[in-house]
């Protein structure tokens, strides 16, 4: 499906087979010289196939077109390499980019998993499972990486690069302030939440994603061109909505833990979750790895603030309310 936005910005549904998300928006806009692509799918035929088809159907010559990618998810990154020419510009952002350069394999996320209780039997399934590791992109093209205030024009359109870490650690909104419009990758979104995940002690990625829904509140926008689902308009109210929900979430994991020490992954399997399932046992391994990072990120967040204690003396790390 195509839908025009505005004077030559489109929106092309990709879809994303058995994934909770349904589909990827992929907007490409048309300029008198280039062209660019915002955002791509999952690396596969389905996804290849309605990109080639919306093109076609808009006339635009991948040789004339460059790409802005909002961050380094598969569902958005998976395509750049059957997309990208020798002429391509792939616009990217530094924090993410160090990631995926450095790339050696899963193993270290696999054994932060199992340090936070995933069980180890599973943790297999988990990778198997993982759409990053079934439709990621099989190589990665010449980065043109952005920052902060950087500026890209095509057309009529004049975007301005915002960082708003969080989804992801270089995760890269665009700004058009003459016509309030934003691009938001999976930084805000409409009836789900951006999945918030931690990997990583060295990081506190719910911290950072705060701070980058009130930096964005404070832009004039008209239009919110999310990553997943319908277009934003009234985006203070979402904004509002998604920090809401992130400290109901928080003051659910001091409730679960009372006076006891859980895991993360035992916090995860006590949260309620927006899943049509009966029980966790029930969740698909891909959703409890999704929540089990989810849950980490919100642990480490009150572990930060002092509000939980590290118990760290076995294999597998617990958490408990600070006394």
């Amino acid at each position: 499906m195509i839908e025009e936005i505005g004077n030559n910005l489109f929106r092309i549904e990709i879809p994303l087979p058995k994934s909770p998300l349904k589909f990827l928006n992929s907007y490409v806009i048309k300029g008198k010289d280039r062209n660019l692509i915002i955002d791509t799918g999952l690396n596969m035929k389905q996804c290849l196939d309605a990109m080639h088809n919306g093109l076609e159907e808009l006339k635009v010559d991948l040789k004339k077109t460059d790409l802005f990618i909002t961050h380094l998810h598969a569902d958005h990154f998976g395509l750049v390499a059957k997309l990208a020419t020798e002429n391509t510009k792939v616009y990217f952002n530094r924090p993410d980019s160090e990631i995926v350069e450095s790339w050696d394999g899963w193993d270290a996320m696999i054994a932060y998993g199992g340090q936070n209780g995933f069980p180890k039997d599973e943790l297999q399934s988990a990778l198997s499972s993982h759409p990053g590791h079934k439709f990621g992109s099989e190589w990665t093209p010449e980065l043109s990486i952005l920052q902060e205030g950087d500026k890209i024009e095509v057309g009529d359109y004049h975007f301005t690069c915002v960082e708003t870490p969080g989804h992801s650690m270089g995760h890269m909104c665009l700004y058009e302030s003459s016509k309030k419009l934003f691009v938001a990758g999976d930084h805000i979104l409409i009836d789900i939440t951006p999945n918030i995940q931690c990997w990583s002690d060295d990081q506190n990625p719910l911290a950072d994603y705060l701070e980058s829904l009130d930096k964005v509140n404070k832009l004039e926008i008209e239009l919110v061109l999310p990553g997943h689902r319908r277009l934003i308009k009234d985006y203070k109210s979402r904004i509002q909505e998604l920090k809401d929900h992130h400290h109901k979430r928080l003051d659910e994991i001091v409730s679960i833990l009372g006076n006891e020490a859980m895991s993360a992954y035992e916090v995860a399997s006590k949260m309620s979750w927006d899943i049509n399932c009966d029980s966790w046992e029930e969740f698909p391994m891909a959703q409890k790895w999704f929540a089990t990072g989810e849950a980490i990120s919100h642990v480490r967040f009150l572990e930060e603030n002092k509000t939980l204690t590290r118990n760290s003396g076995s294999e597998v790390v617990t958490f408990s309310n600070a006394k």
